[in-house]
């Protein structure tokens, strides 16, 4: 019996540290080549961000980056600002020191839902042919990797 509860104390022991630690976005754990995999980007890209200031990945001793789900959200809204709405690297840098990073990170994320959610509700309409809708064909690209 002694045993048993002792048991049940490591187990909640281990559960509290998985929770606390390895459960939440903050734990550094993907290199660079997969962290630009699902952000949708290149490596190099992930490379500039950090020279700008706006990313701080974490370095293991061999100098090698290690990114953390809170990073590649970070890397989508960064995205996102200078991809859909033109803002430069030293802007979006600027917003993050002006707003609050985590306020923001939250709005963006609002808005990429959003945006998700009326890409869903498009592609759901009847089947008319463009010409018949009173606009030309759009070029579409899905970008390589993950979208946002």
């Amino acid at each position: 019996m002694m045993g048993s509860l002792a048991h049940r104390n490591l187990d909640n022991t281990i559960d509290r540290f998985y929770t606390r630690h390895m459960a939440n976005g903050r734990r550094p754990v993907y290199v660079i080549s997969i962290a630009a995999s699902l952000a949708g980007c290149h490596p190099r890209t992930l490379r500039i961000y950090e020279e700008e200031g706006l990313l701080d990945p974490v370095r293991t001793d061999t100098n090698i980056r290690l990114y953390s789900d809170d990073d590649l959200e970070r890397v989508r809204a960064i995205r996102y600002l200078t991809q859909i709405r033109g803002v430069n690297l030293a802007g979006v840098k600027l917003l993050f020191q002006l707003r609050g990073a985590g306020d923001l990170l939250d709005e963006i994320a609002a808005l990429l839902a959003d945006t998700d959610a009326e890409a869903e509700g498009e592609e759901r309409v009847e089947d008319v042919p463009d010409s018949e809708r009173g606009r030309r064909p759009r070029n579409r690209q899905r970008p390589k990797g993950v979208e946002l």
